[in-house]
């Protein structure tokens, strides 16, 4: 098998970065400061469910990532702000040059602050490197959920994720002190990719992250149910795997199988009930996603 070759040039490549804070004055959420550099961009505020919950859609303009990109992103939500932050499309992480292209997040939650980290799906290409890194930062009475649905290789293609690495570290902390931590690493090889102790020969694998506050063993259920209750894409097909799990202050979802749209489904059901049980509102999906 062919080795991706090294390269010790980091001149080349995007460094971009996009910097947002959120306060929330007489009931409507804002966005307060906005500060971007290409190729990320954030589209105007939107209100879809009311003025408490300020959805916003980031744009990577560049359309995709190579070796040696570096991308960062900080969002600030004050004192009982509450945001839903997504992508516009699929991010795309191409074939690399020896580099690695990541990303790296902090987001940092005040008091009765509530995000909603809800991107769309990474693709991450045969041969490509990539490393991803979120730190959230929450106060007592804080909220985060977030999810991630990574696909390997372009399936509907046929390409395997044969060559390449790919890492991704989700860190929560409150007070000096770590609610969750959670560090992923996949060295691509055939091997990797079909082990039933890695991807089992799946493209994708997917989790949902809620912390915030304790979850009920009923809430566990039901989350599970949810999966259960949804028919398969494919008549006659085989679906994929699943997991959920209670954390200290929250919940786990894990998903590992062929579609993105089944993962999705399922999320946003989670997503709907989690919603529901604490928030006391519904989920409204994201203007974007209904393209």
């Amino acid at each position: 098998m062919n080795q991706i070759p090294k390269t010790t040039d980091n001149s080349s490549g995007w460094h971009g970065s996009l910097d947002l804070a959120y306060a929330r004055r007489r009931g409507v959420t804002q966005v307060i400061y906005n500060q971007a550099q290409a190729p990320l961009k954030v589209q105007r505020p939107f209100y879809p469910e009311g003025e408490e919950v300020c959805h916003s859609v980031i744009l990577h303009t560049a359309g995709g990532m190579v070796g040696s990109d570096r991308l960062s992103c900080n969002f600030h939500l004050q004192k009982d702000a509450q945001a839903l932050i997504t992508t516009t499309a699929a991010s795309k992480i191409y074939r690399s040059n020896g580099q690695t292209a990541q990303i790296s997040m902090q987001m940092q939650l005040d008091a009765g602050a509530t995000l909603e980290w809800l991107p769309q799906e990474t693709i991450i290409f045969n041969g490509a490197i990539y490393r991803q890194d979120i730190r959230v930062e929450l106060a007592p009475g804080a909220s985060w959920l977030g999810w991630e649905i990574t696909r390997f290789g372009r399936s509907a293609r046929g390409e395997k994720f044969w060559q390449g690495e790919w890492r991704s570290n989700t860190e929560i902390w409150q007070q000096g002190r770590p609610l969750w931590i959670d560090r992923q690493r996949l060295f691509a090889s055939e091997e990797t990719i079909n082990s039933p102790h890695s991807l089992g020969g799946y493209p994708i694998v997917a989790s949902l992250t809620w912390v915030g506050q304790p979850v009920t063993p009923e809430l566990v259920e039901k989350a599970r149910n949810l999966w259960h209750t949804n028919p398969p894409l494919v008549k006659g097909g085989a679906r994929g795997g699943i997991g959920v799990t209670r954390l200290t202050q929250g919940l786990l979802c894990r998903y590992r199988g062929n579609y993105t749209t089944e993962v999705r489904n399922w999320f946003i059901d989670v997503w709907h009930l989690l919603r529901q049980s604490f928030l006391e509102r519904p989920a409204i999906l994201p203007r974007v996603w209904q393209r």
